[in-house]
């Protein structure tokens, strides 16, 4: 039978995930720093944030687990990412973060709207949004799919917001927070096609019932990713080859003034201090030829 190996970084989401896999048939959930009677600390090695930012194995986890499917959610159990353990070391992960998320649930909508498309002609209104921090190859993947991505600066509450004005809108920031919004008048719309013994509105509405639309939520968004590789009888394998990481490093850099860096277009490019952003394009040319193509077809 189907595994899942889950990271509950020590607090409520691997307690309540005890609970909900008791109610799954088709899926083995293994959980581990589940954080039962005050065992381990909130976070410390574990959890979402930290393999996403320091790509090792959380503890708990190691070599009996390479090929396996691993998940990790973070403390309050609102973000969430994959991963799998690597042959031959001791703590290094192939990660799978919020912006493939993203991409596998916006590659499964845009199949379901396809299907609605062809039966019905309807026209729906399908919107990805993203922030600065979105690896370029998610963004570039999305557009070749024929997807509208939208940016917006960082933060959820932004992000939220701008999903709300398309019928179908998803959002993922790559630290694995985000979830899909489905407009009231479109469920509407759907509820009444499904009456008709349609299959994609059946779909889209089980979607719809499934994820948390009002906030971050890492146990329903776990549980749709195991249903859409499912669907596609993909393994994490496949699921993480949808394109290639272009390379970047995230750091904290101290400044005298931090306001006088100015950006536009959601936080993407620098306008002051003057010449700044030309630099940052030369630095980033040295890097961008020796990248292959992106994308795995």
């Amino acid at each position: 039978m189907d595994e899942l190996i889950v990271d509950g970084a020590n607090r409520v989401g691997g307690e309540k995930l005890e609970v909900v896999k008791k109610t799954l048939s088709s899926l083995v959930i293994q959980v581990r720093n589940s954080g039962k009677e005050g065992e381990g600390v909130l976070n410390h090695g574990v959890g979402a944030d930290f393999v996403q930012k320091e790509k090792i194995v959380p503890a708990g986890f190691g070599q009996i687990d390479v090929g396996k499917r691993c998940v990790s959610l973070d403390g309050d159990a609102d973000r969430f990412v994959y991963f799998q353990v690597l042959p031959g070391s001791s703590n290094k992960i192939e990660l799978v973060d919020g912006d493939k998320i993203l991409s596998l649930f916006a590659l499964f909508i845009k199949q379901q709207l396809t299907i609605l498309d062809k039966e019905d002609g309807h026209q729906v209104h399908l919107g990805i949004v993203q922030t600065a921090y979105a690896n370029g190859a998610s963004t570039d993947y999305l557009k070749k799919l024929g997807l509208e991505v939208a940016l917006t600066p960082t933060g959820v509450k932004y992000l939220h917001e701008k999903a709300h004005e398309y019928d179908v809108g998803i959002y993922f920031e790559a630290n694995g927070h985000g979830t899909i919004l489905f407009s009231a008048s479109f469920l509407s719309w759907l509820e009444t096609r499904n009456k008709e013994l349609v299959s994609a509105p059946e779909e889209l509405l089980a979607v719809s019932e499934l994820i948390n639309q009002a906030v971050g939520d890492a146990l329903s968004g776990v549980l749709l990713v195991e249903v859409i590789l499912r669907h596609m009888g993909w393994s994490i394998q496949r699921w993480r080859e949808l394109y290639r990481d272009l390379p970047s490093r995230q750091l904290k850099v101290k400044v005298m003034d931090r306001t006088a860096v100015i950006t536009s277009n959601a936080e993407t490019e620098v306008v002051k201090p003057t010449g700044l952003q030309e630099e940052i394009n030369r630095e980033v040319g040295k890097s961008m030829h020796k990248v292959g193509p992106n994308y795995v077809s």
